[in-house]
């Protein structure tokens, strides 16, 4: 087992990290740029290193700083948490030279599935579904008219080197498909320095559900059921849940061993999340992200297991900790993303917190790293917070969010709260009969600016 983890993050999930460190008695080193001197995860680590000023690019995206953070500390591996550099294969490779481990899979594996033409082939090849499409890279407009009539209208054009929601564009008819292709095309290119697009069939009213796999690296892995991500706004989820308000116990063990067995089959190692839009019983994958997801919390909820505990451990080459058979669902889990940002526009809203309360009580989590008098700096993502709430069924969960989110305080800024006390009043919410549009047609007849 590691003696010490350097973990390559900020914000709550380092705090995360930092916690499941201390449990299991191994030392932590928090890094952070000057605009996160007195950030949390900072505080709370056993060691800190600063790693450069606010700037990304200059601090937590740089290789040289934080691998000289390891050999300062004598880090043996580092954690990634996710975003920054979590599915950077150039990264993971510069560690494997310098003898630090990562927690996470391998370079190959975050190479394969960060290229989606890449991802999606070798989905189908591992016995995957996948959504009908263009056949790898669309090369130009005539190409891609052509692939347009092949599958039907309507169809999305996605940057190959996309995520985030950008890249992404629609064009429902044969007029619309020039311009959705030069633009995806060139917001490609503007994000990832990339302007190649592919083509897939555009389903009218799908759910997202993603499928929480884990992985020994030595040809074992589980699947830990799925979570639904639906309530999306510009592709970014703001609302995940376990188990699926729609997915039955026969198609939630046949999805999870596809995914679980297609893994197995390339020595996956650590946890991993292979996404699907369904619709009418069918799963059709869209990617898999080679990390933890945002929204692990309530997978750990519903089946009681660590998954960062459960990282660190197969990364030290240890066995899982439990087999499939193990893993029995319990009750249901939601959980919301807590931003910074001012309604209805959603724009940042950094600042100074003036009071901060956690809400408590049987069942709910609160994964945040603000404390009364932190300034939020401008210069990250807008995400400070994640309530999470556990309850035996559905219903149970919904009252618990909605009372603990009468019990949560974030004062000084703008938040994203309000926004989740009014979706709860919805009759879809609370139902669950809703989709992947469904957020983005609320907020244009209830948050309109």
């Amino acid at each position: 087992m590691f003696d010490k983890i350097l973990i390559a993050n900020r914000g709550e999930i380092a705090l995360r990290v930092v916690r499941a460190c201390r449990e299991m008695g191994i030392k932590s080193v928090a890094v952070h740029s000057t605009a996160d001197s007195d950030a949390m995860h900072v505080r709370m680590a056993d060691e800190a290193v600063c790693i450069g000023p606010p700037s990304s690019a200059q601090s937590y995206l740089s290789f040289a700083a934080i691998i000289s953070a390891c050999e300062i500390t004598g880090a043996q591996a580092i954690h990634p948490g996710y975003g920054f550099l979590s599915e950077n294969a150039a990264f993971v490779q510069a560690l494997e030279d310098h003898g630090i481990s990562f927690i996470g899979p391998t370079a190959e594996h975050i190479r394969i599935m960060g290229d989606k033409i890449t991802a999606k082939e070798t989905a189908e090849k591992l016995g995957i579904p996948v959504v009908p499409g263009s056949d790898g890279g669309v090369k130009d407009i005539a190409d891609a008219k052509r692939v347009g009539k092949e599958i039907g209208y309507p169809v999305i054009i996605k940057a190959t080197a996309g995520g985030g929601g950008r890249g992404m564009k629609v064009a429902r008819n044969e007029a619309e498909m020039e311009t959705a292709f030069s633009t995806a095309r060139s917001e490609g290119k503007a994000a990832f320095g990339n302007d190649e697009v592919y083509i897939e069939k555009y389903l009218t009213t799908p759910r997202h559900i993603e499928i929480q796999v884990f992985g020994d690296g030595k040809g074992n892995a589980v699947h830990l059921g799925e979570r639904d991500c639906s309530l999306q706004r510009r592709h970014q989820k703001v609302f995940e849940e376990a188990p699926g308000p729609c997915i039955t116990e026969e198609e939630r063990q046949k999805i999870g061993k596809i995914c679980a067995d297609a893994v197995a089959k390339i020595n996956y190692i650590g946890a991993g999340t292979v996404e699907f839009l369904y619709e009418n019983g069918e799963f059709y994958f869209i990617e898999m992200n080679t990390r933890l997801q945002v929204e692990h919390p309530v997978t750990e909820g519903v089946f009681g297991q660590d998954l960062v505990r459960e990282q660190i451990r197969v990364a030290a080459g240890l066995p899982m900790s439990f087999t499939q058979d193990d893993l029995v669902l319990s009750g249901h889990a939601i959980e919301v993303r807590i931003n910074a940002e001012r309604l209805p526009n959603f724009s940042p809203c950094p600042g100074k917190i003036t009071q901060y309360h956690a809400p408590g009580g049987l069942g709910v989590r609160m994964d945040s790293a603000l404390y009364d008098g932190y300034s939020i700096p401008p210069y990250y993502d807008s995400l400070i917070g994640k309530l999470i709430v556990h309850g035996r069924d559905r219903p149970e969960a919904l009252a618990r969010l909605k009372r603990a989110l009468g019990e949560l305080i974030v004062d000084g800024i703008d938040s994203t709260i309000p926004l989740f006390h009014a979706l709860l009043e919805e009759e879809a919410v609370q139902t669950g009969e809703y989709n992947i549009h469904w957020l983005e047609h609320w907020l244009e007849q209830n948050l309109s600016a």
